[in-house]
């Protein structure tokens, strides 16, 4: 089949990369295709701008995979919005047997659940723009396809690790890493198995559930994973955060429920919840990475590359 990845940066290209390693021919989009390896047929294009290349005419899977251009409101409705608008504009006409399109959506449109268990049939409560926004978009690809005969899936991924990214590995190195006050939940997954998940998605014989969350196994307390990090560094325990004391007696936002937040009303990094993968591991989707463990053993040994 013919792939195309509108959208290719790291986990784009790692996808395709793995739909040409299994013998697909993979067409990437991107502003600068000359970046990318010679396995994927890269072609300039702008998701947001609108005027997009035509899609190559036998292509069977469509994979969008976009990511904000900054921290903003904007830049997030730009990505999201418009361009998948663009996309589903571009695959509407083009008259190619388009059979799927994923979109990669983040578990962002939860919010915060105060440490609870969140799976695919929880009713998204964004707590900032950010999911407000990718919420948005997914209500538009299912509307826009909503009997072309052309299946939408849905693809929630956690928090994206790997290769290249290493915020909390710098934290612990830097001595500038502090364990939470209260436990706070987080929820991952590697870059390898997210891009072996949109192919398994896009492949898979059955038809897919328009809806999976792309986590590990574990959902994991970040005081945990800060500890595991500095042991696999020979470095000491990063300190404790004080629980800060509001007026009227309870915590404030340093050690609150809901995990505090970022300039501009953004809720503070991936909220405080328990994301379940059970459903699509029951697709027959195997990690090699179930938990952090593993992966971030991988990251410190230098496994892997991150793609520009």
């Amino acid at each position: 089949m013919t792939v195309l990845m509108a959208g290719c940066g790291d986990l784009g290209t790692e996808a395709g990369l793995r739909f040409a390693a299994a013998g697909h021919r993979v067409v990437g989009w991107r502003r600068s295709p000359e970046k990318l390896p010679a396995a994927i047929e890269g072609a300039a294009a702008d998701l947001t701008a609108g005027e997009l290349p035509p899609l190559p005419a036998d292509t069977t899977a469509v994979v969008v995979a976009v990511a904000a251009d900054s921290p903003t409101e904007a830049a997030y409705r730009a990505a999201y919005v418009d361009g998948l608008s663009n996309v589903l504009d571009a695959v509407l006409a083009s008259g190619a047997p388009v059979r799927r399109v994923l979109f990669v959506s983040s578990t962002a449109v939860y919010g915060d659940a105060g440490g609870g268990w969140i799976d695919e049939s929880t009713t998204p409560e964004p707590g900032g723009f950010s999911g407000r926004i990718i919420c948005e978009a997914e209500e538009l690809l299912f509307s826009r396809l909503d009997g072309t005969g052309i299946t939408p899936v849905v693809l929630r991924l956690g928090g994206i690790y790997g290769p290249g990214r290493t915020r909390l590995i710098d934290q612990v190195r830097g001595g500038t890493a502090v364990i939470p006050a209260e436990p706070r939940f987080t929820n991952r997954i590697h870059r390898d198995d997210a891009a072996a998940a949109i192919v398994h998605l896009c492949t898979m014989e059955s038809v897919p559930a328009p809806l999976y969350l792309g986590v590990d196994n574990e959902p994991a307390e970040m005081g945990d994973v800060l500890r595991f990090l500095a042991a696999e560094l020979g470095l000491p325990q990063p300190p404790s955060a004080a629980v800060e004391q509001a007026p009227d007696g309870g915590s404030g936002s340093g050690g609150s429920r809901k995990g505090g937040s970022r300039q501009g009303g953004e809720p503070s990094r991936g909220g405080n919840k328990r994301c379940s993968n059970a459903l699509l591991r029951s697709t027959g989707l195997e990690f090699v990475y179930p938990s952090f463990r593993e992966g971030y053993r991988d990251i410190l040994a230098g496994v892997g590359v991150r793609y520009p």
